[in-house]
């Protein structure tokens, strides 16, 4: 007999569903009594699912239902990002729009040129970004790729809006390189003056920052440095 699902599944059903924007900000989701049925499960159980949900900030309740919330306030980690790019070619969530603030070609900081393998005096791609939703700002970045994929991408340079979202996939596309390897590093701090002042918040707030390398065997095809505002969901799943 198969056992019956968790509310950790039925969550991750639901939040799965909103990440993906089938279910778009806004939208009415079934009764619990409903729920129990479908799923099989005690009413218990589905409440303890959308608590979860509320707590995440992807639903809120009200008098008339369960509603996905109308602002999120959630956004996507660098894996979700770049299975996003390898499956639709856009690193942005649904309803995420971003705004390039700088693309320029310079001479990186010591650590990024290392990172790069790049040798004394190299010049590298800095794109300087912010997305967000609705009134919410989702994330600040900067992000870096060696100068060699100018030459076969030159939109890296490219500040329009439009063009942002799909730059991962047009420099792979371009180079003919694909990613195989991929780190996440977090840490929580307080934001820098810049950093509050493109996410919207009081200096000195709590973010949480990180920073992503991509990679294939040749190496590092992009490194990420990105934040997030305070109270920010993110979450990816895992197996034990």
């Amino acid at each position: 007999m198969a056992s019956q699902p968790t509310c950790e599944a039925i969550a991750n059903h639901y939040r799965e569903r909103i990440l993906s924007g089938e279910l778009e900000p806004g939208a009415k989701l079934p009764s619990n009594r409903e729920l129990c049925g479908t799923w099989g499960v005690a009413a218990a159980t589905v409440s303890r699912a959308f608590q979860a949900l509320v707590v995440e900030h992807y639903v809120r309740t009200t008098p008339r239902g369960t509603f996905v919330a109308d602002d999120p306030r959630w956004t996507l980690t660098p894996r979700d990002r770049l299975a996003r790019v390898q499956r639709v070619k856009s690193f942005l969530a649904e309803g995420e729009t971003s705004i390039v603030l700088a693309a320029e070609l310079i001479r990186p900081p010591l650590y990024v040129a290392e990172i790069f393998d790049l040798s004394h005096g190299d010049q590298a791609v800095r794109r300087e970004w912010v997305a967000g939703r609705g009134r919410t700002r989702t994330i600040y970045a900067v992000t870096w790729y060696a100068a060699a994929s100018l030459a076969a991408a030159p939109e890296l340079l490219n500040t329009a809006p439009s063009r942002n979202h799909t730059m991962t996939s047009k420099v792979l596309e371009a180079t003919g390189r694909k990613i195989t390897h991929a780190r996440d590093d977090m840490h929580a701090r307080s934001a820098k003056a810049h950093e509050a002042n493109h996410l919207g918040i009081p200096v000195g707030a709590n973010i949480l920052a990180g920073a992503h390398r991509w990679s294939d065997g040749n190496g590092v095809i992009e490194y990420g440095e990105w934040c997030l505002p305070q109270l920010m969901t993110i979450g990816y799943e895992y197996r034990p």
